[in-house]
C-alpha cells in the first residue's frame, strides 16, 4: 500500500470514528440530561424542612429508567453502525409515542408548548427495533420543542398524529405527504409552529454533519431517516402552512 492509501486509509477511520462518537453523543444526551433534571428534583424533595421521600423515590425510578435507556441507545448505535441485526418485536408504534411525550412533558410545559396527538385507534403492530423507532420520534419531537422554543410571538403548538394507509385513503386526504400510496404503511406526521426552515435546507436537512443550530451537532436527522430506512421506510420534511415545519415518516405493518 503506497502511503498516500495509507494515509486516506487512516482518514477515512478517524472520519467513521468521529461520526460514532458524534452520533452516540447526540442520541444519549436526553437521558443524560433527564437524569441530571431527576437528581436535582430528588435533592429538592430531600432537602425541605419535611423531605418528601415519595417525590424522591419516584425521582430516582426516572434516573434508573433514563440510566438503562442511555445504555439501550449505545447498545443500539453500536449495532446500526456494525450493520449487525437489530433487536425486533412487534411494536405498538402510539406506545412508544405515548413513551416519548411523558419524556419530553417537562419541555414542553416549561417553554409553554400546546400539545396536540390525535393518534388512531386499533394501529396494527409492526416489527420494528422498539428503542431505535423510540429515538426517532424523541429527536424529532426535541426538534420540534427547540423550534418552538424561538418563537416571541403568537402560539407555540406541536401535533403528532398516526394513521394507517388505508384509513388515509378512507378519509381522502391529501396533504399526507410523498406518495403514501399503500394501505400496508403507518404515517407519523410531526408539526410544529415554529420559524420553520429556509426552502433551500430541505434537500440538506439529513446530511451529515449539517445542521442550522450553532450548538447542533448535525447528526441526528441522519441517524434517524437510517433508521427509518432500515426498517423499510421513509422519512421526510416540508413547510407547515402558516408557519413551521412537518416531518413524516412512513413504515411498512410486516407480518
Amino acid at each position: 500500500m503506497s502511503e498516500a492509501e495509507a494515509e486516506l486509509t487512516q482518514v477515512t477511520r478517524v472520519m467513521t470514528v468521529g461520526e460514532l462518537i458524534a452520533s452516540i453523543a447526540h442520541e444519549i444526551n436526553q437521558p443524560l440530561a433527564a437524569i441530571v433534571t431527576n437528581a436535582d428534583a430528588g435533592l429538592r424533595w430531600l432537602s425541605g424542612d419535611e423531605p418528601n421521600l415519595e417525590e424522591t423515590a419516584q425521582a430516582i425510578r426516572r434516573i434508573i429508567r433514563d440510566g438503562k435507556r442511555a445504555s439501550a441507545v449505545v447498545s443500539r448505535m453500536r449495532a446500526l453502525f456494525k450493520r449487525t441485526p437489530t433487536e425486533t418485536e412487534l411494536v405498538d408504534l402510539n406506545d412508544v409515542i405515548r413513551e416519548v411525550l411523558a419524556i419530553v412533558h417537562s419541555e414542553t410545559e416549561r417553554n409553554c408548548i400546546s400539545l396536540q396527538t390525535d393518534l388512531a385507534d386499533d394501529l396494527p403492530r409492526l416489527i420494528g427495533d422498539r428503542i431505535q423507532l423510540q429515538q426517532v420520534i424523541l429527536n424529532l419531537l426535541v426538534n420540534a420543542i427547540q423550534a418552538l422554543s424561538e418563537v416571541s410571538e403568537g402560539t407555540r403548538e406541536l401535533y403528532i398524529s398516526s394513521r394507517q394507509g388505508s384509513q388515509i385513503h378512507a378519509e381522502r386526504r391529501e396533504d399526507q405527504g410523498e406518495g403514501l400510496s399503500r394501505p400496508e404503511e403507518i404515517l407519523i406526521e410531526i408539526r410544529d409552529s415554529g420559524p420553520g426552515l429556509d426552502p433551500n435546507d430541505f434537500n440538506q436537512l439529513f446530511e451529515a454533519f449539517y445542521t442550522t443550530r450553532p450548538q447542533g451537532l448535525g447528526i441526528g436527522l441522519t441517524i434517524s431517516r437510517t433508521i427509518v430506512e432500515a426498517h423499510g421506510g421513509r422519512l421526510w420534511a416540508k413547510p407547515n402552512e402558516p408557519r413551521g415545519a412537518v416531518f413524516q415518516l412512513s413504515l411498512p405493518v410486516r407480518s
